[in-house]
């Protein structure tokens, strides 16, 4: 991918002054509905309209889309109001399908993307074709695997590539549907800073009190746009309800979103160090989650001790952990003063959690 700003090319095309949107409903479910929400979103900031035709659920039994008959409603949503269309296709003949009726972006969606098989076929589907294809970071988080499906996509002359970013599945309960793993995202963006970076919030929040946050967090981090999952009546939509919004949400969210603009040095340097911020804001989240993991681990060890009526001070065990950190930290350029103060504060804070467990 040595050409990288040719990747950048279909998104400057649309002359926008904001953030590129995505909206519509996760499923299309019956033409009037597609219709409607698309009218309903005509006016907002969102450029293209989206809609799931094919939906296959992780277990069978629920709705699983409309099938190609909703194909005939995006394109006479795309007639009726001038907004682009986008779906997910998950193989060939999806690709065939959706391009006889006229959609203008087509998805890669996460599942699809953990298999360079079926990405290998539907990249050899598209070969000759000028169509946008964006491609949804795998369930897993592999940034390898991303940006592989990505390559099979450009070496099959496939240059108007983004990707999305949508989370990823963990076995661990956290406030997400899909955890945001935002430092895969900021590593794949460093490396590429051409290839246009969309945030799916609605995957990553599985609800919709967050959607506003998450899509701030994103624009703050300098992402070229948005997907995020509309609906007329999100109560009552026949997927994924919880985390959808109505076009009058998306509209008040574009108006409240805070986007930076480069306009002189003052501003880029502003601009450049808010980016910066936010990542270390990420990072500093994922310590402090990292540092809670440990005290659970530290809690279930200071159990054990109290069963077994062992001391809380291991201080061979202490010592071997000290030297461990102290070499890794060298690795990454930091001072051996430094691991001496963070390390003697996390162990001080253990022993403080064990002491009250054998103690109560």
């Amino acid at each position: 991918m040595e050409n990288k700003k040719e990747l950048r090319n279909w998104l400057d095309a649309f002359n926008l002054d904001h953030p590129l949107v995505i909206a519509g409903p996760c499923s299309a479910e019956t033409e009037e509905q597609v219709l409607k929400i698309a009218h309903q979103l005509k006016d907002s900031d969102a450029t293209v309209f989206r809609a799931g035709i094919w939906k296959p659920r992780t277990r069978p039994g629920n709705f699983e889309g409309v099938g190609a008959l909703g194909l005939k409603w995006l394109q006479k949503a795309k007639e009726e109001t001038g907004m682009m269309t986008t779906t997910e296709v998950a193989n060939a003949n999806h690709v065939e399908l959706a391009l006889k009726h006229d959609v203008d972006i087509l998805w890669i969606g996460a599942r699809t993307t953990v298999s360079p098989f079926i990405v290998q076929d539907i990249a050899d589907a598209l070969k000759g074709t000028d169509k946008t294809v964006l491609i949804k970071n795998p369930v897993n988080p592999d940034l390898s695997l991303w940006l592989g499906a990505v390559e099979r996509f450009y070496t099959n002359d496939i240059n108007n590539l983004g990707v999305i970013h949508r989370g990823f599945s963990t076995y661990e309960k956290t406030r997400y549907r899909n955890n945001p793993e935002w430092q895969i995202a900021i590593d794949l963006q460093n490396r590429f800073p051409d290839l246009p970076l969309i945030l799916d919030p609605s995957h990553i929040a599985g609800r919709r009190d967050i959607i506003f946050d998450l899509s701030q967090t994103a624009l703050d981090l300098n992402y070229d746009g948005l997907m995020i999952e509309t609906h007329h009546d999100p109560d009552n939509a026949w997927s994924d309800a919880a985390q959808q919004i109505t076009p009058k949400t998306l509209i008040k969210y574009t108006e409240d979103l805070r986007i930076r603009k480069e306009i002189g040095e003052a501003t880029e340097f502003k601009n450049k160090i808010n980016t910066l911020r936010t990542q270390i804001d990420v990072i500093d989240h994922q310590l402090i989650d990292m540092i809670g993991k440990r005290m659970n681990v530290a809690d279930d060890i200071g159990t054990l001790k109290k069963d077994h009526n062992v001391a809380v001070l291991q201080s061979k065990r202490w010592n071997e952990i000290l030297g461990k950190m102290i070499l890794q930290g060298e690795e990454k350029n930091l001072s051996e003063e430094f691991i001496l103060r963070v390390f003697k504060a996390i162990h001080q804070e253990s022993i403080n959690h064990q002491e009250k467990i054998i103690n109560h």
